[in-house]
């Protein structure tokens, strides 16, 4: 762990370079680990497990359906010194409809998943950040982030590892797109078990 980046999230920046071009904190060689969709059984105590042992810390962006299921694994993931964001309630495509058309259905989604979260925490500081499902960002809803002082996370490098199977897959996914970077905000899944299996290994490399 090479250093602590505190957010000022007052307007709702937004980070990542695939959407957003205005802010870039990082330094040549480093990166941010971030993991979506979790808690879930296995997968996110594994990589929690992977982290310990190298002494790194990450960001999970958590659906609030899955911490009412599994609030127990959320408390391990903020015992541990993470940092814990929001994810949406139930992963729902907020450029689609209903949620396009109707503003207070998107909020809605949001706010349960914030709600949701924070109760699972059980009082712990669940962080203002926020990562749209599919990195969909619609702007009437990137607007109202901004008025709750909200950041939004895309990234710089997508894993694409819900599409891998394999933990090979996902480790030559990152460093591939890596080494081109050199640095970035990395976006994969503690919901998918590749990634679990792939954490030790693409530790190490990252190193």
């Amino acid at each position: 762990l090479s250093r602590v980046v505190e957010i000022d999230t007052t307007g709702g920046p937004g980070f990542g370079f695939e959407h957003f071009k205005q802010y870039d904190f990082l330094r040549d060689g480093e990166v941010v680990l971030t993991f979506d969709d979790g808690p879930w059984p296995e997968n996110t105590p594994a990589i929690l497990k992977a982290l310990a042992d190298d002494c790194l810390k990450a960001t999970f962006f958590e659906i609030g359906k899955h911490a009412v299921w599994h609030p127990e694994i959320t408390l391990q993931v903020v015992k541990a010194g993470h940092t814990v964001a929001t994810h949406t309630w139930s992963h729902k495509d907020l450029a689609r409809n209903p949620y396009a058309s109707d503003l207070d259905q998107a909020k809605e989604e949001i706010e349960m998943g914030i709600s949701a979260v924070h109760k699972a925490a059980a009082g712990a500081p669940v962080a203002p950040f926020f990562r749209f499902p599919d990195l969909q960002h619609p702007p009437q809803v990137l607007a109202y982030l901004r008025e709750r002082n909200i950041a939004t996370f895309s990234t710089d490098i997508d894993s694409f590892d819900f599409k891998m199977r394999r933990p090979e897959e996902v480790i030559k996914s990152v460093m591939t797109k890596l080494q081109k970077r050199g640095k970035g905000i990395i976006l994969m899944h503690d919901f998918q078990h590749a990634t679990a299996e792939a954490m030790p290994e693409l530790l190490r490399q990252l190193k």
